[in-house]
């Protein structure tokens, strides 16, 4: 079974663009059910920063092989309007992290640092393709919610209140 360690890492690394790379050609798949093309691509990481996911109002967690490799990640940032609600943004988990409990690690790191942020609570959306993310939400305390500000392409939106 591989090991990992989970860290925050500056968001703005060359492995963080290409692992971003992989999540959204991975949502065009899965999603929209095509290739992204290399403009879209393009597009969305312009349109869609996770430069936000930097103190003072977030983190970048990465998770990491005992060799170095990069095997996932996720962010975490205080919503706009709401400081005590944080939001969990680009979680990855690359193939070779998968099947080995690396997504719960990912999630309980994201609620240990949405607290350190002093958020009590704790949202995050998905789409209906994305089984695995739903059923690890719903195991792991998160209940569906309403939509929240500014995520309009998304299907199922979900919350858990922090401070275990």
């Amino acid at each position: 079974m591989p090991t990992w360690t989970i860290k925050p890492e500056p968001v703005t690394g060359t492995a963080v663009d290409e692992v971003m790379r992989q999540y959204f050609t991975e949502m065009a798949l899965r999603v929209l059910g095509r290739s992204a093309t290399e403009a879209e691509l393009r597009t969305v990481l312009v349109d869609d920063p996770h430069h936000d996911l930097s103190p003072p109002g977030g983190e970048f967690l990465v998770a990491r092989s005992d060799s170095g490799e990069l095997l996932g990640c996720a962010g975490v940032r205080l919503l706009d309007g709401n400081p005590k609600t944080a939001e969990l943004k680009r979680m990855y988990v690359c193939p070779a992290g998968r099947g080995v409990g690396l997504g719960r690690g990912l999630l309980l790191a994201v609620e240990d640092a949405a607290e350190r942020l002093g958020a009590t609570r704790l949202v995050c959306e998905t789409n209906t393709e994305l089984t695995e993310a739903r059923a690890m939400y719903s195991r792991y305390g998160y209940a569906e919610t309403v939509p929240y500000e500014g995520h309009g392409k998304a299907d199922h939106w979900y919350a858990k209140a922090l401070g275990r």
